[in-house]
């Protein structure tokens, strides 16, 4: 059986073996709608995996809009989402971005963050990374960010600011996250 997919927000980064939704439907979606209108248009469970690339820092409310990813995705699914590290000059020269993300912004629905609190829906953090442009300073910027996270980002992102960050969660139904 293959797996059933869902690409947010999918604009012009259309997947073939995905059901695409956008809220522009000169884009070609399968599914016509506004991210910020909630619910979205499918049932609880739908999804095998759900992938948000470049979306989520347009929308309104974070907090509500990984519950309704939470509650679209099967348990077990694979959420992949990329968005503008806060120091990348792309996340503030984009007149649409509404939020800035840093390593541990998901935090607050893996159960690691102390304000777990706002959304009682949780995940499992599976991939976590912090991603450069690539040039040869970079590279070696990159692996001191990977391993200090915290530190880089408390110290050195204005210096060496990343450009993204790319996270795979599990989505966990009924019990905490591991």
């Amino acid at each position: 059986m293959a797996l059933k997919k869902l690409n947010l927000g999918a604009g012009r980064k259309r997947m073939q073996d995905a059901v695409n939704l956008d809220l522009v439907a000169g884009t070609g979606p399968e599914v016509v709608h506004d991210l910020n209108s909630f619910p979205w248009p499918f049932e609880d469970h739908s999804f095998d995996e759900v992938h948000a690339y470049d979306v989520i820092e347009h929308l309104g409310d974070i907090v509500k809009v990984v519950n309704e990813i939470h509650r679209i995705s099967r348990p077990g699914a694979r959420v992949v989402i990329t968005v503008p590290h806060f120091s990348s000059a792309n996340a503030f020269t984009d007149p649409t971005h509404r939020h800035y993300f840093g390593h541990r912004s998901f935090e607050y629905f893996t159960g690691e963050s102390s304000f777990s609190f706002y959304s009682e829906c949780r995940f499992r953090h599976r991939v976590r990374n912090i991603i450069f442009h690539p040039t040869l300073l970079n590279k070696l910027v990159w692996r001191l960010a990977c391993k200090w996270p915290e530190a880089y980002e408390r110290r050195w992102a204005w210096i060496f600011p990343a450009w993204y960050l790319h996270f795979e969660l599990e989505v966990v139904h009924g019990g905490g996250a591991a």
